[in-house]
């Protein structure tokens, strides 16, 4: 019998990180969901533990974060973070800090939801970020390092962003005239295809964008 997996699973409080929280409490190849957060959320289950941590001070914690797969659903706008140095904290240095100490504590395994057209040499700062830490990702040399490069993720959110409801109403139009890959996609979809793709024994650097994130599902 194969050995069931632990994940350590960053953003569960967060939109995709909520649905992949979700998957993998279903999913019974693994056996320990480790949920670092600020406060816990409202999911009781057998195989969830959740780490209140002050994120601050994350290395403190690091004993507690050993787990072969890493799921980072870490994400936020520069709207809601406040300001570019609030976004980079969240979107760079939170998920990179965590790469550093999982691997350290053994993790092989690291998955991101980054975003399409993430390149470190953008002029878009957004993008430019998340170029930033794909690049810096690799560096570290993870046996399986998978990339998940969505367009407009939807999905029910505490907060509404500017576009996505428009977005949802021209869905018809939109699939109709743009390219897949640059069409909207559901997180929920995104979580399944990473919590699937965990499960396939991947090695290397795996790079999938919103058209090739579909059809893994299929």
């Amino acid at each position: 019998m194969k050995n069931k997996m632990k994940a350590l699973l960053l953003g569960a409080s967060g939109l995709t990180g909520g649905y992949c929280l979700q998957e993998l409490l279903e999913n019974e190849q693994f056996s320990i969901v480790i949920a670092p957060l600020r406060k816990q959320v409202a999911v009781a289950h057998p195989k969830l533990v959740q780490v209140i941590i002050d994120f601050e001070r994350i290395a403190d914690y690091a004993d507690q974060f050993k787990a072969d797969v890493v799921f980072c659903c870490l994400g936020t706008t520069i709207k809601k973070a406040g300001s570019k140095a609030a976004f980079t904290k969240i979107d760079y240095d939170y998920p990179l800090l965590f790469a550093k100490l999982a691997q350290a504590q053994g993790a092989h395994t690291y998955l991101l939801v980054s975003s399409l057209g993430a390149d470190a040499n953008s002029l878009f700062f957004y993008s430019q970020v998340k170029g930033k830490l794909e690049k810096e990702l690799k560096a570290l040399d993870y046996k399986t390092l998978v990339i998940m490069q969505p367009s407009l993720l939807l999905g029910d959110r505490t907060e509404k962003r500017a576009g996505e409801d428009l977005a949802k109403a021209l869905m018809p139009v939109l699939n109709f005239l743009t390219p897949k890959k640059y069409q909207p996609i559901h997180a929920h979809q995104v979580a399944k295809a990473m919590v699937k793709l965990a499960t396939q024994n991947l090695t290397g650097v795996v790079v999938k964008e919103s058209d090739k994130i579909k059809e893994i599902l299929y």
